[in-house]
């Protein structure tokens, strides 16, 4: 007599997945669509759930955006950090290491489309925009000038506006991940 496995359907799934699964469906339509143009039905359909699981995980279009963020760019400042903070290292290595390590965490990424849909929608959905400039863009520019501050400090730069720096040496970065 041997032992018989029952399964489920082959389309069920653990709950505990459906938030991962909502998140890259949200993802990929906001990047495919932009945000005004991405409909909560749809994700839900991409995700393989109703509208209505999906609003046991997020109660609007921009909880789903804001966790969107959340899970997929904004852990990335802590790699990002941990990536360039080594003790003893000369701050233009730290510097570059910086801009390399951003690059391929999120330049090279699928998430790097949220750029351009805040450039492009921040005017329709201003509160979007402002959520992503303190979540993303704040600690980004925090990061950057703190590493700058750290050469200015140890003479290894030059003292400039340490904010202008920042700005100017990230925009070219940000209009590639646009490109």
């Amino acid at each position: 007599m041997g032992i018989t496995l029952t399964r489920g359907p082959r389309w069920e799934r653990r709950k505990e997945s459906r938030p991962a699964e909502l998140l890259a469906a949200a993802l990929d339509l906001f990047v495919e669509r932009g945000y005004a143009a991405t409909r909560l039905e749809e994700v839900a359909a991409r995700a393989g759930v109703s509208k209505g699981t999906l609003y046991l995980y997020y109660d609007s279009k921009a909880e789903l955006f804001k966790a969107v963020v959340r899970e997929t760019i904004v852990p990335q400042l802590d790699e990002l950090r941990n990536a360039v903070d080594r003790p003893g290292r000369p701050s233009a290595e730290v510097l570059e290491g910086f801009f390399q390590e951003w690059w391929r965490r999120f330049g090279t990424t699928r998430a790097a489309g949220i750029a351009k849909l805040i450039i492009a929608e921040a005017g329709n959905f201003p509160e979007v925009a402002s959520f992503f400039q303190q979540e993303v863009i704040e600690p980004h520019m925090r990061l950057l000038i703190s590493i700058i501050d750290q050469g200015v400090q140890r003479g290894e730069f030059v003292p400039v506006d340490k904010r202008a720096a920042a700005h100017a040496w990230i925009a070219p970065l940000v209009l590639k991940t646009i490109w």
